[in-house]
């Protein structure tokens, strides 16, 4: 263990409800230095972080074994706000912002400038009057240090995903005190264009002396950035190398195992049924992602993939099909036309969504796995349920829905203890399976799943893409899959659909170039391409 280093964890560990999620952990961390870790979901960096930052739930929870030190000096925070006043900033895997709030409020919050008058001389610090203009100011330098283009004064609601994360890390650098910033799953939600800018600015801040931890699975990414590697697997400290020469098939054996081979491309000779989905003149009012007049139509049995660059409209799609925002122009499924702006319709008809917001849409994260997992088909089409008194009264049949859920935790191979554990004790890569689970379950025609590999490693991944490709294959469930991540879409979809500024700008094979997608995602259709193409 290094004797100048800022930060340095000996022997820690951590158990939750009788499962040991982190075991003996030592590693360090030196001023200016980009350690990439990197593990499974489930491995336990969340946990370890957590621990770092004085999370309630370690406090909670007992505590952990093992020691934190700070320049030597031996450390523990009860709370996040002891670890803020040593230096210690973090940037989490799921938004922390107040979305009625401003970019500039948000960066600011509970550190905003403000003036003494005569009620807060009476009354205290709360009543003191706000100076806006300083508080623009400041967030204004702190946007500047990460070199994107976010006005201070937009309401976070109204940001798209990406300006949403870089806010989050604007807050965390605009501290005065800031010594180790880590750095959970940051580029996760952003388009690979946003991904280098976070990158460039993590590597400049780093050379002004700050500490980092960065988390990631896209592993290009670790690659290219940390100066060091550590590598978790099941709670232990598989590797911790300095990053010269290592590749990320490298990364991934240590990370899984076992070799770990990339997606091969779905073969394009396969057959559909007639038009399934048909969606025309589409608009959607959805925060960040606005559709204006999008047109096109699925067949039976296909794996239609939308993409696009951020903010462009591509999650509004989804969205405003499933009833969650407002919406207006046509659906139709099998012919018959679907009520927009109707959530139950929508899944009555025969579709189910996976929704991007695991957390916020997805799961109900205080209820058991089982619960989570059959409660769709249970509410939609009174599966797993049993009729008494002749069918007067009916109640759930919880041997069923226990069965089913084992049924899909080992089918996704999802980290638990069991149906009975609760979603919000899950890793969020494994929370994701259970969104997955659960539209499964409600065996649907139609299936469309908005980024289904967000923030899962490369194993899982694995597993989800495969087991999406099974159910399309066996089940022959037509699938309508949104991700950011252009090469998964190839790799998974029988045609692809770009989305620029609200509106389809074409559709291609998904052996095309990917400089023919560069130039739809630019705005500018490749040679050849006609608007035919977008219905």
């Amino acid at each position: 263990m290094e004797e100048n280093s800022f930060l340095r964890l000996e022997n820690v560990s951590k158990s939750f409800y009788g499962t040991t999620v982190l075991s003996g952990v030592s590693f360090s961390v030196r001023a200016g230095e980009i350690v990439g870790l990197v593990g499974e979901n489930g491995a336990g960096k969340t946990t370890l972080m957590h621990i770092l930052f004085g999370m309630p739930d370690i406090i909670s929870s007992g505590g952990y074994e093992g020691a934190l030190y700070l320049n030597g000096e031996k450390v523990f925070f009860k709370s996040p706000f002891d670890a803020l006043d040593a230096g210690i900033a973090l940037v989490h895997q799921e938004f922390s912002l107040i979305p009625g709030f401003n970019a500039a409020e948000n960066i600011s919050l509970n550190r905003e400038a403000s003036t003494q008058n005569i009620g807060s001389f009476i009354f205290g610090k709360r009543l003191e009057t706000l100076q806006h203009e300083q508080i623009i100011q400041k967030a204004v330098h702190a946007i500047a240090k990460l070199n994107v283009s976010i006005d201070p004064r937009i309401i976070v609601s109204e940001m798209p995903v990406g300006h949403k994360q870089f806010t989050e890390i604007a807050r965390e650098i605009s501290r005065e005190q800031v010594k180790l910033l880590v750095l959970d799953e940051p580029t996760a939600v952003l388009t690979e264009s946003e991904a280098e800018i976070l990158l460039s600015a993590i590597k400049k801040l780093a050379s002004e002396g700050i500490a980092i931890i960065f988390i990631s699975h896209r592993l290009h990414e670790i690659v290219a950035l940390a100066d060091r590697i550590v590598v978790l697997r099941d709670g232990n400290i598989i590797k911790d190398i300095e990053n010269r020469s290592v590749s990320v098939q490298d990364i991934a054996t240590w990370m899984v195992g076992r070799t770990v081979g990339e997606s091969k491309r779905r073969s394009t000779a396969r057959e559909f049924g007639d038009d399934l989905l048909k969606v025309e003149h589409l608009w959607v009012d959805m925060p960040g992602e606005t559709v204006r007049n999008v047109s096109f139509s699925v067949r039976k049995g296909e794996i239609f993939g939308i993409g696009g660059l951020a903010g462009q409209g591509k999650l509004g799609i989804p969205n405003g099909i499933m009833g969650l925002c407002a919406a207006g122009g046509l659906v139709l499924l099998d012919g018959q036309p679907i009520p927009l702006e109707n959530p139950s319709a929508s899944l009555n008809t025969g579709m189910a969504f996976v929704s991007e917001d695991r957390r916020g849409v997805g799961l109900l994260l205080d209820e058991s796995l089982y619960w989570n997992i059959a409660f769709g088909a249970m509410q939609v089409h009174g599966a797993y349920l049993k009729a008494y008194c002749g069918g007067l009264f009916k109640l759930r049949d919880e041997k069923a829905m226990r069965a089913v859920a084992q049924e899909y935790i080992n089918n996704l191979a999802i980290k638990c203890t069991g149906p009975h554990q609760t979603a919000k004790e899950l890793s969020g890569g494994n929370q994701q399976k259970i969104c997955l689970a659960r539209a499964f379950a409600l065996q649907p025609r139609l299936l469309l799943v908005s980024e289904p590999t967000r923030g899962i490693d490369v194993g899982a991944k694995k597993i989800v893409l495969d087991t999406l490709a099974a159910y399309n294959h066996k089940a022959g469930t037509t699938i309508i899959m949104i991700s950011s991540e252009l090469e998964e879409l190839r790799s998974m979809c029988d045609r692809i659909a770009i989305v620029t500024e609200g509106a389809i700008a074409g559709i291609l094979e998904p052996a095309s170039s990917p400089a023919e997608f560069g130039l739809l995602m630019a705005g500018s259709p490749p040679a050849g391409t006609s608007s035919a193409a977008c219905t």
